[in-house]
């Protein structure tokens, strides 16, 4: 069917048994946005969304109406039934998803549906679609495309046939062994370089010891956990390293130092450096919620503490600035929900530091083009796009996002260039946390260990071994499934869960809780079980999943936003699922805890074939660290000189320089 067709049409998905319903919508782009397409080059004749419904069962004429009624785009449409019709296209452009993956917008909309009874409909998704008065020949293309899609979230089509490749269902990929014993080290210098691990030699060696003695091959899946649960992001390797410098061994870490502040000057502090954020001595005030027997609002009397956090989100935003800011912002959000037993987010804030802007008919005299690794975009691109996802997030969340910071730098020294072609993206926030819920309580042996929260997708696979490598040295490809993706209203629901615990006061079912971020479950499950000292038999089988074609380790392993583990007692079962049904938030049972602290993956819950069968002291609680060997260097640099500068003209520069800038835009 040619994609410009103005009625709906049902197309059938090879290698599938849906059929798709699709729905020409309204118009989309403001036209601001319209007329700067145009002064760009491309032939545009209109701009209008596109629904896709993928159906298990054709729809009754009244179920058409209510699917109708809930796409209709309300935004644009007092415009839309006021402005001519557009004249036919000639060639048209169809910006979907990327394939394998499923859009925030998606999820949100297929659920809905469901509420609303169309039981049919497996999944909603939307497309831009554009209508062109010619069509575009491959330079203009090459240089059109990129204004029209961002090509890590999104890729452009040309007819509804080609987006029905959105729908097909696969068969799920293998698991996966790493011929250790027959290759040696080689197999797994190999598997790092192909996985992405960024894996230093020492923990190369490490893992080759480990798996020699036990006289196995290595999984995909326990590689893959092990590098998300020792990088960076999870385990600040470098602030934790050992460092000798100009020969001498030094005693400090860049950690301890940090932390020596809070060591000889305590006071006031609850916790530090050891949970999902940090607890500072509130007071005594008043809780406004509902009692959890009445539902009637009223005041309650409690100690409240206040807890902060930041972090930060660097990779992510350098790809793909507005869901790489927002998940930052999501991923901020859900540790100061996940900390003790559970807690509550309050108010945020975003910071940035990029290089120079380079603003096209706006260069600075400073501002020099040094080009950039291909992955990442540039600094412009990440102000513009960063901010708003940051924001976003917040704002649907519903936790304002108060205050922020913003720098631009770049400064050649000795002939190098130091600048932040990789981002710094903080994501911070202030929150409170009953008294009685500070401390993560010991897991008994049988605690069930739940996963809160949304489906397992192909999202955001490796982000946390991302982290530790120098941006732009990965293969593109991985760079691509290391794109994250926001839900904030599926979060909402999580932290409705949580808070409802928490008024539950001394009978809060979450005996300790964890936000599943950088690693996904690989790295939150094990936390769970290892600050609980217990450990864990879990079943890949239960791990709700919304893509089966993934792989053990991708179901494992990815890093679907929006989710939390806990562990309850099993007398608590029905309390929580209660909870969990009020507020439409999707739990699971994954599996349970047990005294050996060992880390048992299975696919059903039987004891073979194993995924994963590691103790958790091997992944969590002795990999090597990390060495630094540097030497002082004493840089040769000019003296100041001042006698060129103008006064009127540095002035200006500073004025102009973002750094001095308003940053109400971050707000």
């Amino acid at each position: 069917m040619h994609p410009s067709a103005p009625y709906p049409s049902t197309v059938p998905v090879p290698h599938s048994t849906d059929l798709v319903l699709v729905l020409p919508g309204t118009a989309t782009l403001s036209p601001f946005r319209l007329e700067r397409l145009r002064l760009a080059g491309l032939p545009l004749v209109t701009a209008r969304y596109r629904h896709f419904a993928a159906l298990t069962a054709p729809l009754s004429p009244s179920e058409r109406e209510i699917l109708a009624a809930l796409l209709a785009e309300t935004d644009h449409a007092p415009e839309d039934r006021d402005r001519p019709a557009d004249p036919p296209p000639a060639a048209a452009l169809l910006v979907i998803p990327r394939l394998g993956s499923i859009s925030p917008w998606s999820t949100k909309a297929t659920d809905i549906a469901h509420r609303c009874g169309l039981t049919q409909v497996r999944r909603l998704e939307r497309a831009l679609w554009f209508g062109l008065a010619q069509p575009l020949d491959p330079d203009a293309r090459a240089t059109l495309l990129p204004l029209l899609h961002d090509r890590m979230t999104q890729q452009v089509v040309t007819t509804d046939q080609e987006a029905m490749a959105l729908f097909q269902v696969t068969h799920p990929r293998p698991l996966l062994t790493i011929p250790l014993q027959q290759e040696g080290r080689a197999a797994l210098i190999l598997a790092n370089r192909q996985m992405g691990l960024a894996l230093a030699d020492s923990e190369l060696d490490y893992l080759l010891d480990h798996f020699t003695r036990l006289g196995r091959d290595p999984t995909d899946v326990e590689l893959m956990m092990f590098a998300q649960a020792n990088s960076e992001h999870c385990r600040h390797k470098i602030f934790n390293a050992r460092w000798t410098i100009d020969g001498l061994s030094r005693p400090e870490t860049l950690f301890g130092m940090i932390r020596h502040t809070e060591q000889v000057t305590p006071q006031g502090t609850i916790l530090a450096y050891r949970d999902n954020a940090a607890i500072m001595q509130g007071g005594a005030g008043q809780r406004f919620f509902p009692d959890p027997t009445s539902r009637v609002y009223a005041f309650h009397p409690a100690v409240v503490h206040l807890l902060m956090k930041v972090e930060t989100h660097n990779h992510p935003t350098a790809i793909s600035p507005h869901p790489g800011a927002a998940t930052g912002s999501g991923g901020e959000i859900r540790d100061e929900g996940a900390t003790g037993q559970g807690s509550l987010p309050k108010a945020g804030l975003t910071g940035f530091t990029v290089s120079n802007l380079r603003l096209p008919g706006g260069e600075q005299p400073w501002e020099i083009d040094h080009g950039k690794p291909a992955q990442i975009v540039s600094a412009l691109e990440i102000m513009l796009d960063g901010p708003l996802g940051g924001a976003a997030f917040n704002n649907e969340f519903g936790r304002p996002n108060l205050t922020g910071y913003f720098r631009t730098f770049e400064q050649a020294v000795n002939g190098e260039i130091r600048g932040y072609h990789k981002p710094i993206m903080i994501a911070g926030g202030i929150g409170t946390i009953d008294a009685t819920h500070t401390e993560k309580q010991p897991l008994p042996p049988g605690a069930l260990i739940v996963q809160l929260g949304g489906p397992a997708m192909l999202i955001g696979l490796g982000g946390g071994a991302a982290s530790s490598q120098t941006s732009g040295t990965s293969q593109a490809e991985l760079d691509f499934k290391s794109v994250q993706r926001e839900n904030a209203e599926m979060q909402r629901r999580c932290q409705e869960v949580i808070n409802g615990c928490c008024q539950l006061g001394g009978d809060n079912p979450i005996l300790s809780i964890h936000d599943v971020g950088a690693g996904g479950l690989s790295n939150a499950v094990p936390e769970l079980l290892h600050g609980g000292g217990v450990g864990g038999r879990i079943m890949l089988a239960a791990i709700p999943n919304a893509d089966p074609g993934m792989s053990p380790m991708e179901i494992w392993c990815n890093e679907a936003q929006e989710r939390y583990v806990l562990a309850i007692a099993p007398a608590n079962r029905e309390r929580f699922a209660a909870l969990c049904a009020r507020e439409l938030c999707p739990f699971a049972i994954l599996g349970v805890a047990t005294a050996e602290r060992h880390l048992l993956l299975t696919d059903d819950g039987s004891a073979t074939p194993s995924l994963i069968d590691m103790p958790l002291d091997v992944l969590l609680g002795n990999p090597p660290a990390m060495e630094r060997t540097v030497r002082r260097h004493t840089p040769d640099l000019p003296p100041l000189d001042l006698n060129r500068v103008e006064l009127a003209e540095a002035a200006h520069r500073v004025l102009r320089l973002p750094t001095v800038a308003d940053k109400g835009f971050l707000i």
